[in-house]
């Protein structure tokens, strides 16, 4: 794979003021690095999950004067967007790198994967590594390390997901912008594969929801 990893120059994109200039090193900058990764996960996902994925790199579309604090690829199981469906997504704050497994608030069947979740609390506390990170707003960098969280604050965090609808669940790892792997390809990309697949449990209970509603 024809990876060069990140650099500073790429965490610094979000420093750049103003909305054209912060797109133009996004555009520039970060784009083709996470364009490489999109086609690069997407047939080992499709293969992983059973169902054919599609990278999304996102776009910013609708912002007209505040410029993006974050930016990331996505991968679903829809050519046409993933921000409805359970995904997976690879991006970068000014700080640092994540990889998640994520329903938003957008995603169609958020109330039944929620219900699913809360039958397997116990199950899904196990399964994630103590060094995973969860989210409750992908638009906000303010992540909890799983260690610190017992089985009734993630059954607290299924019943928000099911009951707000706003409310958000992401799961993954986060590594800060000076951590060496970065600028190690070959080690990042295999960084970024552990992790998808111990996180390809929490997407098998979302399709399991999907399908059985």
């Amino acid at each position: 794979m024809n990876f060069p990893g990140f650099t500073d120059e790429d965490f610094n994109v979000f420093t750049l003021d103003g909305l054209d200039n912060r797109m133009n090193g996004i555009k520039q900058v970060l784009r083709p690095k996470l364009e490489h990764l999109g086609s690069y996960f997407s047939p080992l996902l499709s293969t992983l999950s059973g169902d054919e994925m599609f990278y999304h790199v996102a776009k910013h579309a609708r912002r007209t004067v505040n410029p993006p604090k974050d930016t990331w690829v996505a991968w679903a199981a829809n050519k046409r967007g993933y921000k409805m469906l359970p995904h997976f997504q690879v991006g970068l704050w000014r700080t640092h790198l994540f990889v998640w497994f994520a329903i938003i608030y957008e995603a169609q069947a958020r109330v039944q994967f929620a219900k699913s979740m809360l039958t397997r609390a116990t199950e899904i506390h196990q399964m994630v590594p103590n060094h995973f990170y969860w989210s409750w707003d992908h638009m906000r960098p303010e992540e909890i390390l799983h260690q610190s969280l017992t089985i009734p604050d993630l059954e607290e965090a299924f019943v928000k997901l099911r009951d707000t609808k706003k409310a958000e669940v992401l799961c993954g790892i986060l590594i800060d912008r000076d951590d060496p792997i970065l600028r190690q390809p070959d080690a990042l990309v295999y960084k970024i594969e552990e992790t998808l697949k111990i996180l390809l449990p929490l997407y098998k209970i979302s399709q399991d929801t999907i399908f059985t509603r």
